[in-house]
């Protein structure tokens, strides 16, 4: 398991939080998340992809730096 970071831009709200947690949590359902809105870090530890983890916070809808 490693751990990897995204910029993620868009999010606003604890709504946009829990988004981008559920679509991380398709991707890998034991993937660790740590979201920090105020810098849009996304903090993510899990056994996938990092190029899958970051087209499921875009099919949501947010930006990846």
């Amino acid at each position: 398991m490693s751990t990897q970071q995204f910029q993620v831009q868009g999010m606003t709200c604890g709504h946009c939080e829990k988004a981008v947690q559920a679509a991380i949590r398709q991707v890998d359902p034991q993937a660790e998340v740590r979201i920090d809105r105020a810098s849009n870090l996304v903090e993510v530890q899990s056994t996938q992809d990092r190029e899958k983890l970051a087209e499921a916070i875009r099919e949501e809808g947010y930006t990846v730096a």
